[in-house]
């Protein structure tokens, strides 16, 4: 079999290294022989394949042909790779020492179809041992590559091929349980990534949305703690990242399933995902559905957003009672306010509620200003107002003593009925020092954010007279007046609201003009200079492409073909992902470290971070900024030198 690997990554050593190194290495490798199980017969044939390695690399004659062969092969057409031939009996030991060189996937691979007829070993023998063992590290060590490159889903169908190789072979329980247990830690990273693709990826957000099902039904709802993997803190701060990526109907449909469960969370979720559509697309009564699921469940903590829905749905005397229970329960501040600036705060708060809290929060919904003036403005806003106004009119007159008066007992609001066109229960003042600010409060995740810390009390004194209504057009022209002229009355005060202030810096010095690297280089010894130049300028062209920008250079100029292929592969990947990735790479140093006819090598450090991103712009994952060490490798190719190859130095 060929094995896709050269002599000088079997054994572990750069195209730089001395003979007299090549023996050291050598020796600690066959010192380190891997621990995991394997036969004498594939610990042997490992040590063969090493031994063979190191005579070539350490006899100077040998050698030179080979790198010869090397070079040949690397610039020939079809973006060719060079391999080791090995004979069948050293299987077992090429694969393993393929693992070893950090090729796991090529490892997994090959094992996997040398346990598929019609190369399946003897039932019991050491080669179908071998061989299972083999596999079933590699899809592990795969599975952690594929991991540490952000391609989850990749590395979860890695590990389901593994596990379900190894259920067949019915072998290696332990081995089995630690695929299991990685599998089960990729679930969140799958689902992020899974449904932060494109819309019109409707197969994959399919499954996402199925596996963020498992995950939440494993834990024992949103805020169950069943799955000590993944404890509270974390699984919020991942639900906060994921829910912005749901639509709405994906939203009510999840939280819809997961309210009926009994969870209090879900509850609150769905109603603010069928108010943000309710609001968006004018279409008052989702609002009442959003405030009927809430009533139905009578959630401490919720009173201010109802009072907000009761707000959008024209039901103002009702808000500001049920605000006056929010501030008994510390959720705003009391207000002994006059008529208009109690309003006044009221529309403030549901701005910002509507701002902050429930329109940037579903995915089908584009950012826009909660426009109170325009909503109360729309004539089907309008019209369902007066229709549910009407509807409370009948109730109420079916339902007064035969005097015409209300009775002192009687509560100032009708009782909820099942179909939302009522009232909320009893909501009188005396009932507010019942309430316990504390009492079964929700998780921070889902509670409302306190958006009256940020207002100041409006000044409303231009307003000569406090404004009537007179059902939903007189509503709107009241809010018009509220939220209209004195908008900027209502409007949050910006220092409160610690919004930072960018100053405006002062232009910088004229920098002296910048020197144009010459390339492609052709100089016969090139300095540290004429190579950093070289370098910077293929991580300049690099970055820009896998960016999605158009780059200036002929990658040709810079780097042998090889490098160039596996520039282009990666790209194509990026592409039928639909991401891109955002690449920053300085060269903090380079140093020389080698120099033999043409070949240089230089270790080099590079200041790095990069981050992936949806071809929207979304950003999927980020890498923080770090040092790395490499090793680079310049050939020249006639009178052009260009980067051969690279490598981690540490």
């Amino acid at each position: 079999m060929e094995l896709p690997i050269d002599h000088f990554r079997l054994l572990g050593v750069s195209p730089t290294t001395d003979g007299q190194t090549v023996l050291r290495t050598l020796q600690q490798r066959l010192d380190r022989a891997p621990d995991h199980g394997f036969t004498h017969d594939a610990l042997q044939a490992r040590a063969a394949l090493l031994r063979a390695s190191a005579e070539l690399l350490s006899d100077d004659e040998r050698r030179q042909d080979y790198e010869r062969e090397l070079t040949s092969i690397a610039d020939s057409a079809g973006a060719a790779i060079a391999g080791l031939e090995i004979p069948p009996s050293r299987e077992v030991g090429g694969l393993l020492l393929l693992l070893e060189a950090g090729q796991a996937q090529e490892a997994f691979e090959a094992a996997s179809r040398g346990l598929q007829p019609p190369q399946a070993p003897a039932l019991g023998s050491s080669r179908e041992a071998d061989l299972t063992l083999l596999a079933g590290l590699a899809a592990e060590a795969a599975a952690l590559d594929y991991r540490n490159q952000r391609h989850y889903e990749t590395a979860a169908r890695t590990l389901q091929q593994g596990l379900q190789l190894l259920q067949r072979m019915g072998q290696l329980p332990d081995q089995r349980r630690r695929l299991e247990q990685e599998l089960s830690s990729l679930q969140p990273f799958r689902v992020l990534d899974l449904i932060s693709r494109d819309l019109g990826a409707g197969e994959a957000r399919h499954e996402g949305i199925g596996l963020l099902d498992q995950l939440v039904q494993r834990r024992g709802g949103l805020e169950g703690e069943g799955d000590p993997a993944f404890p509270a803190p974390e699984f919020n701060a991942f639900f906060h990242q994921i829910r912005a990526f749901l639509t709405v109907q994906e939203q009510l449909d999840l939280f819809g399933r997961w309210s009926d469960s009994g969870s209090a969370a879900a509850t609150s979720l769905a109603a603010i995902a069928q108010t943000a559509s309710g609001f968006v697309q004018r279409k008052p009564e989702r609002i009442q559905a959003a405030l009927v699921r809430l009533q139905a469940r009578a959630l401490p903590g919720q009173e201010l957003v109802m009072a907000y829905q009761l707000l959008l749905l024209g039901r103002v005397e009702e808000a500001r009672a049920l605000r006056g229970q929010a501030a008994a329960a510390g959720l705003c501040p009391r207000s002994a306010a006059a008529e208009e600036e109690a309003l006044a705060e009221l529309c403030a708060g549901c701005r910002d509620w509507l701002q902050q809290a429930v329109l940037p929060n579903a995915r089908d919904i584009a950012a826009e200003e909660a426009d109170l003036e325009a909503w109360f403005a729309d004539r089907d806003v309008q019209a369902y107002i007066e229709q549910q106004d009407r509807i409370r009119s009948r109730q109420s007159a079916a339902s007064a003593p035969a005097a015409g008066v209300l009775s002192s007992n009687e509560p100032p609001f009708t009782a909820l009925d099942p179909a939302g066109n009522a009232g909320l229960p009893n909501l009188s003042p005396a009932a507010d020092d019942d309430l316990d600010a504390d009492d079964d409060d929700l998780p921070e995740l889902w509670s409302v954010p306190p958006f009256w810390r940020h207002w100041r009390r409006p000044d409303l004194s231009a307003l000569a007279q406090p404004p009537r209504w007179a059902g939903a057009a007189g509503l709107a022209v009241g809010v018009a007046a509220l939220a209209g002229g004195s908008w900027w009355a209502l409007r949050p005060s910006p220092q409160p609201r610690a919004i930072p202030v960018q100053p405006i810096p002062s232009p910088p010095p004229a920098a002296p003009p910048a020197v144009v690297p010459e390339l492609p280089l052709q100089v016969a010894e090139p300095n540290d200079s004429q190579l950093r130049d070289l370098l910077n300028a293929w991580l300049e062209a690099k970055g820009a492409l896998l960016a999605g920008e158009p780059s200036s250079r002929d990658l040709q100029t810079l780097a042998r073909p090889a490098l160039v292929s596996a520039l282009e592969r990666q790209l194509a990947e990026n592409r039928a992902r639909g991401e891109r990735e955002r690449v920053e790479a300085s060269i903090t140093s380079l140093t020389v470290t080698e120099r033999r006819g043409n070949r240089l090598a230089a270790a080099v450090v590079l200041r790095y971070s990069d981050a992936r991103l949806t071809s929207t712009g979304t950003v999927l994952s980020r890498t923080p900024s770090r040092d790395l060490h490499n090793l680079y490798v310049f050939g020249r190719d006639g009178d052009t030198w260009r980067l051969a190859a690279f490598r981690p130095d540490r």
